[in-house]
């Protein structure tokens, strides 16, 4: 999800807030007051170092794409911006039975799809519960769009056996088992077995709803051809330069004082790569919002903000927290040279966590990856009882003589696959690269791509050693540690695997983490799942580098707009406050 940094940049740079086509000049003309104090107008101007990957549901494994979705899509549930609780969405209301096996989710009434040319005369309709069984029937087919089939694999009843019946395009003769319309605004789900994140999941990008005739019009070009019922949609793409969302102004949604939402008029994002050139446009007021900071400025700019000195970055709000984020390197664990424990080990004892984070960073991170894949960013997890790895180089040197190469003698020149988000992806990698000859006398050579590339390799399992991140999509543990569940990795190398590109197996885990997800309280299952964790960092399928701390900066009329340790942004109650001497912002 990412081309042309240089050509971008410099286009973005001479791109007027005057420009007739630009969305800002219109919409932020006449704000309006709402109750509270609020605002109503103006556009929220913010930047991805990464283009869009895919918006479609089903195909959605990035975290950029993520943040665009959410504002044109949702769910039956959803996250509470402010602490990522799971509240109600397009459900009114949801009960369990006693066997904690049937959920029934009564619909929103009311709730309209957004305009578009998919339905007669253009006028997106009312959202039903066909709509959750059609999307949810998507979501248990077998087919390349459809990269998230693990979230009901083994859970929702029936639907095992209805992905294996669709191999091939098929078309089974019968539905899924566990999906069942009880009315139009009734849907009940049957499961397996008791699951203890089935909630968190109703929240995630996958089970987004989009409606039927989308589908049938649009198919793959549902990646950009976007149909939801969030509070905007996308009005405009200019693929890899920047994408624009409007108002949907049939929105169903309301905040506390009974506004109607959303308060914005649109969102203009751009696709600047270079992070200075990022914060410049900032400091020019041209974005509302700079998320991730050039190394070159972080100490500078924490210096000032909220110093009572003045200071070129004292009028801004800096917002930072541990992130529920990961930074590290995945080993192709079924290849011919990391599936040898020994010569992960032996790479894993071999980089200095604490001096990237450090000296390459210049701090910005939370902590350096010494213990698990889990941040420590979740209640009642302990990830200080986990032994990982820290800088030892005579471990290292010791595992990959016992691999077979003393003092790196015989070991082949590997390739690390990595996208740059910015420099900071590629400043790291020279990092690393650095050490592990010094360490280990091993050579690395460095291959940067765009995200896109390297999601899909990661995905077929076509590279050696790739880096990778994962910013959880729900706060849980198991968020993390489901991207080394082996019952996901298929047989053949030829086929596709997702979420464990790592292609990691080990049973006793697999056991660990399914007592986990049939555990009946969040203690309970935290427990299996800290175990699961500790077997994983011995086999050391992957070499964990930080563990993130996010920093944002926004500018001081932005408003209702609270940061969290996950990123997810719902950008629907989130307005520009007017400033007293009328000067316009936003545009």
């Amino acid at each position: 999800m990412k081309r042309l940094p240089v050509c971008i940049s410099c286009l973005l740079l001479f791109f007027s807030a005057c420009n007739p086509s630009n969305p800002s000049t219109e919409a932020s003309q006449q704000p309006k007051e709402a109750k509270g104090g609020r605002t109503y107008g103006g556009v929220f101007r913010l930047n991805e170092s990464e283009y869009i990957k895919n918006l479609f549901p089903p195909s959605i494994t990035d975290a950029f794409s993520y943040r665009v979705a959410t504002q044109v899509y949702e769910g039956l549930l959803k996250f509470n911006q402010s602490d990522l609780k799971v509240i109600n969405c397009l459900a009114e209301n949801y009960t369990v039975d006693a066997s904690r096996t049937v959920y029934t989710f009564k619909i929103k009434k009311g709730v309209y799809f957004h305009d578009d040319p998919c339905f007669p005369e253009g006028k997106g309709r009312e959202l039903k519960a066909e709509d959750v069984k059609y999307c949810f029937t998507q979501l248990c087919t077998q087919r390349a769009s459809n990269q998230q089939f693990s979230i009901f694999k083994g859970i929702l009843k029936g639907a095992d056996r209805y992905y294996e019946a669709t191999a091939g395009g098929g078309k089974p003769g019968f539905e899924v088992e566990g999906i069942n319309v009880l009315d139009a605004y009734t849907v009940q789900l049957t499961l397996e077995k008791p699951n203890s994140i089935l909630i968190y999941n109703l929240a995630r990008p996958a089970t987004f709803l989009y409606p039927r005739e989308a589908y049938e019009k649009y198919g793959q070009e549902m990646r950009i051809k976007t149909v939801g019922t969030g509070p905007f949609r996308i009005s405009s793409v200019d693929d890899d330069v920047s994408l624009v969302l409007k108002r949907h102004d049939n929105y169903h949604g309301v905040d506390s004082l009974g506004n109607r939402l959303p308060f914005l008029d649109a969102i203009s994002i751009k696709f600047i790569k270079d992070k200075k050139t990022e914060l410049f446009e900032f400091r020019k007021g041209e974005l509302d919002m700079v998320y991730r900071l050039p190394t070159d400025f972080i100490i500078e700019i924490l210096e000032q903000v909220g110093s009572s000195e003045k200071g070129e970055y004292s009028q801004f709000e800096l917002q930072r927290a541990p992130e529920m984020i990961t930074q590290f390197l995945t080993f192709f664990n079924q290849g011919s040279v990391f599936k040898e424990a020994h010569v992960r080990k032996a790479f894993s004892y071999a980089v200095d966590r604490q001096k990237i984070l450090e000296n390459v960073l210049n701090g910005e991170g939370f902590a350096p990856g010494f213990h698990g894949i889990t941040p420590p960013s979740f209640v009642d997890y302990n990830i200080n009882a986990l032994k990982g790895y820290e800088l030892n180089v005579d471990s290292a040197r010791y595992h990959l003589a016992k691999a077979g190469f003393p003092n790196g003698k015989g070991f082949p020149k590997i390739v690390l696959d990595l996208n740059a988000e910015g420099s900071r992806n590629t400043n790291v990698a020279i990092e690393v690269q650095k050490q592990l000859k010094d360490n280990l006398n091993v050579e690395v050579s460095i291959n940067v791509q765009p995200l896109a590339q390297t999601v899909d390799k990661a995905i077929a399992g076509k590279f050696q050693l790739l880096r990778a991140a994962w910013s959880a999509d729900y706060p849980s543990p198991e968020n993390f540690l489901w991207l080394f569940y082996g019952k996901q990795v298929p047989a053949s190398l030829n086929d596709p695997s997702y979420p464990n590109i790592a292609r990691y197996k080990n049973a006793k885990f697999d056991r660990l983490y399914e007592a986990a997800l049939s555990a009946r309280s969040v203690e309970e299952a935290n427990r299996y799942f800290i175990q699961a964790e500790q077997i994983l960092m011995n086999d050391a399928p992957v070499l964990v580098l930080w563990y993130d701390e996010g920093y944002r900066l926004i500018q001081s009329y932005v408003k209702n707009f609270p940061n969290n340790p996950m990123q997810y942004r719902d950008l629907s109650e989130v307005y520009l406050e007017r400033p007293a001497d009328g000067n316009k912002q936003g545009s």
